[in-house]
C-alpha cells in the first residue's frame, strides 16, 4: 500500500490525467490556483483561532493539498517535482539549524538570529542575487498589515528603530494629529497620505508590544462579527428591526451583548 503523501500525488495525478481528469483541475494553472491558497491560508488561521483541532486537521490537509497541486503542474512543466521540494526544505532547515543538526555553539536568541540571517545572505549570494536594499526580500504581494510589520523588523534588525516604547505611541499621537489637520483641508489625497501613516505607526505600536498586527486585526474582526450577530439576535428576539433603531438604541443592545459575553466569561475589556 502507497505512503498516504504518495497516495496524494498519484490523486493528484489523475486528476490532471488529460484524457480522465477532472475538467476543473485540467484547466487550473500557477496562476488561477493562488486564490485558493491564499484562502485555503487564512482558512487555517481560523481554525487555529477558534482552536478548532478538528477542523485544523482537515484544513492543513486542504494547504497541503495546495502545496501537491503547484508540485504536479511544476512536474508537468519539467521544473521540479513534489520529492525535490521536500529535499530542498530539508536541506534548508538543516543548514539554518546549525546549533541543533551541528556543532556551532549559540549563546543568546540574538546570536541565533544573526546566524539566521547569515544563512539567508550566503543562499541569496550562491543563487546569484543581488540584495541592493535590505528591504528586496519582503514579498510585494503581503497584505498591506503583514508587510508593513515586516518592512518595519527589517529595519530594526539595522538599527533603524526606537529602543523604548514612549517616543513610539508619540508617533500615533503625532499621526493622529495629522489626520484630523487633513480633515479640516479638505484635501483627499493628503488625508489618504496621512491615513495610511498612521496605519503604520499603529502597526509599529503594535510590533513594539510584541504581537502581530493581522493576528490582532484579524481576532478584532471576529470579535466584532461576533458581538454584532448577538446584537442583531437580540434585537429580532424584541421583535424589532434594526433600520429601525437609532444609534443610542443601538448602543445599549450593545452594552447587553457585552454584559452577556462577561456573565458567560468571555471577557473583553473594550
Amino acid at each position: 500500500m502507497n505512503h498516504p503523501i504518495e497516495q496524494l500525488e498519484d490523486i493528484m495525478a489523475q486528476l490532471r490525467d488529460p484524457d480522465s481528469g477532472c475538467p476543473w483541475d485540467k484547466k487550473q494553472t500557477f496562476d488561477t490556483i493562488i486564490p485558493h491558497t491564499i484562502e485555503e491560508t487564512f482558512e487555517v488561521v481560523d481554525a487555529i483561532s477558534n482552536q478548532d483541532w478538528d477542523n485544523l486537521k482537515e484544513e492543513l490537509g486542504d494547504l497541503l493539498f495546495q502545496v501537491i497541486f503547484y508540485s504536479q503542474l511544476a512536474k508537468e512543466k519539467q521544473l521540479f517535482e513534489f520529492k525535490e521540494v521536500v529535499e530542498t526544505v530539508n536541506e534548508k532547515l538543516t543548514r539554518r539549524h546549525p546549533h541543533v543538526f551541528a556543532d556551532l555553539d549559540v549563546q543568546d536568541e540574538e546570536q541565533l538570529n544573526e546566524n539566521w540571517e547569515q544563512e539567508k545572505r550566503k543562499e541569496k549570494q550562491r543563487s546569484g542575487q543581488v540584495e541592493e536594499s535590505i528591504l528586496d526580500s519582503v514579498p510585494q504581494s503581503l497584505p498591506a498589515l503583514s508587510k508593513a510589520n515586516k518592512i518595519q523588523k527589517k529595519c530594526a534588525k539595522v538599527g533603524f528603530d526606537w529602543a523604548e516604547l514612549p517616543p513610539v505611541v508619540d508617533k500615533v499621537r503625532e499621526e493622529i494629529d495629522e489626520v484630523l489637520q487633513e480633515v479640516e483641508s479638505g484635501d483627499s489625497d493628503k488625508l489618504e497620505e496621512e491615513l495610511g501613516d498612521l496605519l503604520f505607526a499603529t502597526v509599529n505600536l503594535v510590533r513594539h508590544l510584541g504581537k502581530d498586527p493581522e493576528v490582532a486585526l484579524t481576532k478584532a474582526n471576529q470579535k466584532f462579527s461576533r458581538r454584532f450577530q448577538s446584537l442583531e439576535r437580540l434585537v429580532k428576539k424584541d421583535g424589532k428591526h434594526l433600520e429601525n433603531l437609532n444609534l443610542d438604541e443601538l448602543d445599549k443592545v450593545w452594552d447587553r451583548v457585552k454584559s452577556q459575553e462577561d456573565v458567560k466569561g468571555v471577557k473583553h475589556k473594550d
